[in-house]
């Protein structure tokens, strides 16, 4: 009989402390992400019906540009998997200075408005094989747009591209999707040939 008690007593003193352990309050976990399976890169012409032509990605879409302030020269290239898209605009300079100016102006403006969210915007002017000269933001911290450029030849045109995502989740979850547009807005600037 005492052992019955015995074992009784050990039975209700170890569902006690089964039940005031795990008494902790609940904790939800962060919500997880998908792992990106990014295609291998490949490349195709833009068409020719533009001032400029480049190359872009076989896995995006090339359209025209879907803004409320379109131009007939603008276009995306999306990347409907990353919900991602290369906007492109393009203006012609005409032989301006004074629209040179205004439209490098205004691309400092535009990459500036990110200074509230950025950490950092790291400007790099580069050479492309073909001899043109980019002037590239690369842009840290929780922005819409990390990668930006802008391309000139001075005299005739100007073009300038952002990369944006479509979707609101923390940069360190996007950053391979992040590289992987990056590396394909690099393909765009080295093959950037102008038409006029």
């Amino acid at each position: 009989m005492n052992r019955s008690r015995e074992l009784s007593g050990t039975l209700v003193f170890a569902i006690l402390l089964g039940v005031f352990a795990c008494s902790t309050p609940y904790q939800p976990k962060p919500r997880g992400y998908n792992r990106l399976e990014l295609p291998d890169p490949e490349y195709r012409l833009s068409p020719d019906t533009l001032p400029y032509q480049f190359e872009y990605s076989r896995h995006a879409r090339f359209q025209r540009d879907t803004s409320w302030i379109r131009d007939r020269h603008w276009v995306e290239i999306y990347y409907p998997e990353l919900q991602a898209t290369i906007h492109v605009t393009y203006k012609s300079v005409g032989h301006s200075e004074k629209l040179l100016k205004e439209y490098l102006q205004d691309a400092y403006v535009l990459t500036a408005k990110h200074q509230i969210k950025a950490y950092a915007i790291d400007e790099t002017i580069v050479r492309t094989p073909l001899g043109k000269t980019a002037i590239i933001a690369e842009l840290d911290g929780e922005v819409p747009s990390q990668f930006q450029f802008t391309m000139t030849d001075s005299t005739e045109n100007f073009l300038r591209a952002a990369v944006y995502f479509n979707v609101k989740v923390q940069n360190d979850s996007l950053q391979p999707a992040i590289e992987y547009l990056k590396r394909d807005a690099m393909q765009l600037i080295n093959t950037l040939t102008w038409r006029r």
